[in-house]
């Protein structure tokens, strides 16, 4: 009677001893398996011992590498039930690291990608009778594949024209299952961030004709996958595409479709949504950056003849007949003192005011917009500052060219987009030439508050500081459109923010006193330990982090939380971003606080030392750091904003015993200290202190007057 099938003979050897054949029930768990494999040579301790090849691959083995062996047979059933329950399990397993390194080490992604080509056709022809069995199929399927591969561990250069081809065919496909459309654009996604010779095989694939109408469905996911497809495909495209490609997108109605069916649809905007919303805007305001770094060539006519039309538009001058020199000299005349009337620096030659980069021609444009499809707009401007005195007057043209050069620097035109960021603003995607219309609306800002302020030619580099800070206060608020924009602008009139700053100083007053100074001095440990215990106490409620790679999964979440006891690090992978705390027992993996030697951060990070867009972004940078602990082993984070990696890293800091240096720190502990000592000299209020104790007065000559309680 042949023996059961769990049931294999194994040659197992140990140095210095016979080598045994021994029976192992496959049923039973690994570690039960080494401790009888230990015992027969009366081994102690088995949980140090572990089984390994003895082929060239040296390859130990573990409960991973089993079920790699085994799901790597079972996906090749000629049975569609257990070929289906394989995948399945697949597609859960892949997450893990040790296991994915197990299954790739078979050639399982080979094996995966032959099914997607080869298979699907396959399984088409039984679609008719088995539909949402071969829906689940390849949706698992595809799903591993991507698991698998978002580990890094495999190329993905290396792909064929027939894998790509199969699926960007799922992507064009009118009618597609969600799972399968939603893993296929991630795959597209990755294939252009990761390869360059895929990013020009994807683009022949897929058109951003045939991605349209997946942004006008209602599943966010879907449309959200779609935008980082179309961001990807942006973003690697070579400098003279990107404008070719921003022409499509125009003719698309790109924008104003994201605006109907993402910005305006009833529901909230989540946050990997919001993410791939500012990468839009980001890559979009970027074209600009060619023109931002391009100077005026005074020589050239047709950039000459830009300025030519600014003064014609506000002016009105007819171009006159000249023959004779002294007609010539009256229109140089003429024209010096209109160019002044216009605000250049220069009014003989203003072609070099636009030599300077950034703003570069950028500056130039915009004002021609302005002056073209703001007219009236435009000539009242001029008109009215032309009729000021010249100390009074505000230079269109030098507050066009510096306004410009601000407004590229509140938006970062010129920057890759951060990995972390979701500060994307809904206005800029009501209008198909926002930048410029955003400037409209700030040029003439600006030249209100150049009046508010009274100000003159010596007050410039101050208006512009007040309107950069009107600009970005209003931006703070989430303008839904440039009206709404507009319309907070009228409420930060230069009055209002001299009120909020003298209100801001107010509320962040410094009592340098020395009594005062003395009791801030007293009361800080205090504070600081007050600071100490919120940090702890967050750092056991725990955070959720997001492993961040070159494609921004959104779904790789894992979570780490310090014990109640403040002695061990809880932490481990999740399938999804938690509602709410997550228990200790759920978490995987612990490290003792002991066991920690050092925490470092930002480009000291190891993984920030790592080749690789991502590792060399400025913001992602900005939160990252790491746990070093016992010999070259580290435990990395990238925070999910600056308050938490301020929490952490003080958290962690005051863990080992140093100081917290964070902003967060500093700025908790300015307003604790303020608070505390407005609430200890309340009774002295309008009591001025003063800056020398009071002399102590002379011993009375006797002490008559004291009660003697006895």
């Amino acid at each position: 009677m042949p023996p059961p099938a769990d049931i294999v003979k194994v040659a197992i050897e140990w140095p210095g001893a016979y080598p045994k054949l021994m029976e192992i029930d496959q049923k039973k768990p690994l570690s039960a398996i080494i401790k009888e494999v230990c015992d027969g040579w009366s081994l102690p301790n088995h949980e140090y011992f572990a089984l390994q090849h003895a082929d060239s691959s040296n390859f130990y083995i573990t409960e991973k590498a089993q079920n790699a062996q085994q799901l790597h047979e079972r996906i090749q059933s000629s049975s569609m039930d257990a070929k289906l329950e394989a995948l399945k399990d697949l597609a859960s397993l892949s997450r893990d690291v040790t296991f994915a390194q197990e299954f790739i080490n078979l050639d399982g992604i080979s094996l995966l990608t032959q099914m997607v080509e080869s298979g699907t056709e396959r399984y088409q022809k039984l679609q008719k009778i088995m539909k949402p069995c071969f829906g689940d199929m390849l949706s698992f399927t595809l799903t591993a594949f991507v698991e698998l591969m978002d580990h890094g561990i495999v190329s993905w250069d290396t792909f064929s024209v027939a894998f790509i081809k199969k699926i960007a065919s799922f992507v064009n496909k009118s009618a597609i299952d969600i799972s399968i459309l939603q893993r296929s654009l991630a795959i597209l996604e990755s294939m252009v961030l990761n390869s360059h010779d895929l990013y020009q095989k994807v683009a022949q694939e897929i058109t951003i004709g045939q991605l349209i109408p997946h942004l006008q469905g209602s599943d966010q996911e879907i449309q959200t996958y779609t935008i980082a497809v179309i961001n990807a495909l942006f973003l690697k495209a070579p400098d003279d595409r990107r404008q070719e490609m921003a022409n499509i997108l125009a003719q698309k109605q790109l924008r104003s479709i994201i605006l109907t069916h993402v910005i305006r649809a009833q529901r909230a905007i989540n946050n990997e949504m919001a993410h791939q919303l500012y990468v839009l805007q980001v890559l979009t305001f970027n074209l600009l950056e060619d023109r931002m770094m391009t100077k005026m060539d005074p020589q050239d006519q047709a950039q000459r003849d830009i300025i030519f039309e600014l003064r014609r538009i506000a002016f009105d001058a007819e171009s006159e007949p000249n023959n004779s020199s002294g007609s010539m000299e009256k229109r140089k005349s003429m024209y010096t003192r209109d160019y002044k009337k216009l605000g250049f620096i220069n009014h003989v030659n203003p072609a070099m005011d636009f030599t300077q980069t950034p703003p570069g021609m950028l500056a130039l444009d915009n004002m021609l917009y302005f002056a073209k499809h703001h007219q009236d707009a435009y000539i009242r401007i001029v008109l009215e500052n032309s009729s000021r005195e010249d100390k009074h007057e505000c230079p269109f043209g030098r507050s066009s060219i510096e306004l410009t050069k601000m407004l590229c620097e509140i938006l970062k035109v010129g920057e890759l987009p951060s990995e972390t960021c979701n500060d994307f603003h809904p206005m800029f995607f009501t209008h198909d030439r926002s930048f410029e219309e955003f400037f409209c609306i700030c040029i003439q800002l600006l030249n209100k508050t150049w009046k508010e302020m009274r100000a003159t030619s010596e007050d410039f580099n101050k208006v512009m500081q007040v309107v950069k800070e009107q600009v970005m206060r209003a931006l703070t608020t989430k303008p839904s459109s440039l009206d709404q924009f507009k319309s907070k602008l009228q409420n930060l009139s230069y009055t209002e923010i001299l009120k909020i700053r003298q209100s801001e100083r107010m509320n962040q007053e410094d009592f340098q006193s020395r009594p005062i100074l003395e009791l801030k001095e007293k009361i800080q440990p205090e504070i600081l330990e007050l600071i100490k215990q919120q940090r702890l106490n967050r750092l056991v409620e725990g955070t959720c982090f997001r492993k961040l790679n070159a494609r921004r999964r959104q779904d790789k979440f894992w979570y780490c939380r310090l014990s109640p006891n403040h002695k061990v690090l809880h932490y481990g992978d999740l399938e999804e971003s938690p509602q709410g705390e997550v228990p200790h027992d759920s978490l995987q993996d612990k490290l003792p606080v002991a066991d920690i030697k050092a925490v470092v951060t930002g480009k000291d990070c190891p993984h920030m030392k790592e080749k690789g867009a991502l590792k060399q972004n400025k913001e992602v940078l900005e939160l990252a750091f790491s746990i070093l602990y016992d010999s070259n082993c580290q435990l990395n984070f990238i925070a999910p904003d600056k308050h938490e990696y301020c929490i952490w890293t003080d958290g962690l800091n005051a863990l080992l015993g140093k100081d917290m240096m964070s902003d967060l720190t500093r700025n908790d502990l300015d307003t604790l200290l303020s608070m505390e000592i407005k609430l200890r000299l309340l009774d002295l209020e309008n009591i001025q202190i003063p800056d020398a104790p009071p002399p102590i007065p002379k011993e009375p000559s006797n002490y008559d007057f004291v009660y003697d309680c006895n």
